[in-house]
């Protein structure tokens, strides 16, 4: 067995009625403890290590994932979110009264969301006079989740959303083109001599 702790989903539309019971029977700080995902910690015998390959094999074995909700656990959920989420803005506004109506998320409020998080990724957003902290695989993920993006929508967007689209992933990639190209020159300039050494 191994030493890392594994994380076990557990799906609680199962045990609905359980929860329901276990909170009219037991205190609430330990109903709480029992809710959502759980770590789970398997003992160390002294065997020896199975190889990489042989355990993400057998964690893909007994990985199973939950069945999808049902429409009426979807509409019912949807429908505390969209309360939850009124309650949050109507809390807002009060105390902010000349903010009006936040406008609805739409298909822009995505790709603009991805092309942030993919400049930020890249450097963009330093402080002055920080070092910029460049994560350049998270920003090709995302790059890259922005290209699957461009894909399974096609033929399916607006004019607008599909300029913005191109429009996002064509920064993105050209920023990226720049990043890699200086990290490549910075990688392949010989050494500089220390400072009065030459």
């Amino acid at each position: 067995m191994s030493d890392t702790p594994k994380f076990e989903v557990i799906d609680r539309r199962k045990f609905k009625a359980e929860e329901e019971k276990e909170h009219a029977e037991t205190p609430a700080p330990e109903a709480e403890a029992s809710a959502g995902p759980r770590l789970v910690v398997t003992e160390s015998k002294s065997e020896p290590a199975p190889e990489a390959a042989e355990v993400a094999a057998a964690e893909e074995e007994h990985f199973e994932m939950p069945p999808a909700p049902t429409a009426e656990e979807s509409q019912q959920q949807k429908s505390a979110y969209d309360a939850s989420a009124q309650r949050l803005e109507d809390l807002v506004r009060a105390q902010n009264p000349g903010m009006g109506a936040q406008p609805p998320v739409g298909f822009e409020n995505l790709a603009q969301q991805l092309y942030v998080s993919a400049m930020i990724q890249m450097g963009a957003g330093t402080q002055e006079g920080q070092r910029p902290r460049v994560d350049i695989l998270g920003a090709r993920q995302t790059i890259d989740l922005l290209g699957v993006l461009a894909d399974k929508t096609k033929g399916n967007l607006t004019e607008a959303e599909e300029r913005t689209l191109q429009t996002v992933l064509f920064e993105t990639r050209m920023a990226f083109l720049e990043l890699t190209s200086m990290i490549t020159l910075q990688g392949m300039q010989p050494p500089q001599p220390p400072p009065g050494k030459r």
